[in-house]
């Protein structure tokens, strides 16, 4: 094995065990973070939204400036520094008895997010092949399921002695985390050239194609971000336990797991990213309109299987995109800017959700967040399929793959950006003690689309 596929080989072992550390430690907490202020302490939803909206925007707004110093000085240094300031925003949540706290502690979580999350999203698209990403990804979601329901367990486990436990045990993982990577994290350079702070973010500004497509997923957000919130609530009222979260976390990780990678690979064989994407949210959409109408936890769930059955088939399609847009020479920049559409949208979903259940309750109409949220979720189909990507960028081809009859070799059609996402190796360098996977020469990539045949036409 050659050097370049060992490390890409490594890189993705560890990347795994980086996710579920992350993933771990943030479903100890923040699932139950509406149980314990809202249903617990008495507060309006409206005060534990704008905390998690404060967390949502900081992390996911402030990401392009994350991802643009981690191009500059590199992933290990912002990657550990920004898991030890979410163990110590658990920490200040610990002792939150006022909704200031919660809302500094959410904040200081919502900082370290900005540090750590867009360079490790920059590694996925560093390490992992193009033809590879929407597969690996597929892997993340079920990792991802996985990991929510065991830590929802333990949270909802610990939470029955005291809050204080729980933030505990969050801030422990994130603390072991950031010393996994301190320890075995090569100081691998994100982007393929040392690109100034200034020079990235204006490549991704200039980017209209990208800053359009970022921009459109607000709304698709606003919908997503209801597992944190207003789902948890919801089962929590008709239960009348806080234990019966954990079994809505128990759903997702059963289809996630039997189903998220079926559905990746059988549906990226004969539909385009964007469209998959749109069918995934309009899913998501018909599962929320009728949620502030059920009565039982046998309807409720029904529905949330259906919401997270939508959720399998957007979100796999939703990163390999972003991913595939993604410049090379800045890659750090746009991982982070990529998260903007989570901060608008995790913020209006956070905070306006909560104004919404609070006014629903307050005038005999618990309906209507939901139907809001569904409208919102319509709205977004109709302006994502106006503005979709494919519209602006034509397909290009980039893998040779194994065609759905198993013979022969057909070509997938996603809709890139840059060239590079053409490659199909890479060279391993040194340089000062910073390892870089570089990208091939153009003549490689002139190559690469010599071999293509001709895409496939259900694509």
């Amino acid at each position: 094995m050659s050097r370049v596929s060992q490390a890409r080989s490594t890189g993705k072992y560890f990347l795994l065990v980086d996710n579920m550390l992350v993933v771990l430690g943030f479903f100890v907490v923040f699932p139950l973070i509406s149980i314990r202020f809202v249903d617990q302490m008495g507060w309006a939803a409206l005060m534990v939204g704008i905390a998690l909206g404060l967390r949502q925007l900081v992390q996911q707004g402030l990401g392009i400036f994350g991802g643009a110093i981690a191009d500059r000085f590199g992933a290990k240094p912002m990657i550990v520094t920004g898991m030890l300031m979410r163990a110590g925003g658990f920490a200040a949540m610990a002792v939150a008895h006022e909704p200031w706290v919660l809302w500094f502690s959410c904040i200081l979580s919502g900082l370290g997010g900005t540090l750590f999350d867009p360079p490790r999203a920059a590694l996925v698209v560093k390490l992992v092949r193009p033809h590879q990403r929407g597969r690996f990804f597929s892997i993340l979601m079920m990792q991802d399921s996985a990991g929510a329901v065991i830590g929802a367990l333990l949270g909802s486990w610990l939470l029955q002695y005291d809050f204080r436990p729980v933030c505990s045990a969050g801030a422990a993982l994130f603390i072991a985390c950031a010393a996994f990577n301190a320890w075995y994290l090569p100081a691998w350079k994100l982007s393929t050239v040392k690109t100034p702070i200034r020079e990235g973010l204006g490549r991704v500004l200039r980017d209209k194609r990208f800053v359009t497509y970022v921009l459109t997923l607000t709304g698709y957000y606003m919908l997503a971000v209801q597992v944190m919130l207003m789902l948890p609530i919801m089962v929590n009222d008709i239960a009348g336990s806080p234990a019966a979260v954990k079994w809505m976390y128990a759903i997702e990780a059963t289809i996630s797991l039997t189903l998220l990678y079926p559905i990746a690979r059988w549906s990226e064989k004969r539909f385009r990213l964007e469209h998959r994407l749109m069918a995934g949210l309009l899913v998501m959409t018909l599962a929320m309109l009728p949620i502030g109408m059920t009565s039982s936890l046998q309807q409720l769930f029904t529905l949330i299987c259906l919401f997270y059955i939508g959720s399998i088939i957007a979100e796999p399609a939703r990163e390999t995109l972003g991913a595939s847009l993604a410049d090379a020479r800045a890659r750090g920049s746009y991982m982070g800017f990529s998260r903007l559409g989570l901060a608008f949208g995790g913020a209006l979903g956070y905070a306006g959700g909560g104004w919404l259940f609070d006014a629903g309750k307050a005038v005999g109409q618990p309906e209507l967040p939901w139907l809001m949220l569904g409208a919102i979720g319509v709205i977004t189909f109709r302006r994502y399929g106006g503005n979709s990507v494919r519209n602006a960028l034509p397909p290009v081809c980039w893998s040779r793959a194994p065609d759905a009859r198993g013979g022969g070799f057909s070509c997938f059609q996603p809709i890139l950006l840059a060239r590079w996402v053409l490659t199909g190796h890479d060279a391993l360098c040194q340089d000062e003690g910073r390892y870089e996977l570089e990208e091939p020469h153009e003549k490689d990539i002139d190559r690469r689309r010599a071999n293509c045949q001709r895409p496939a036409e259900r694509l």
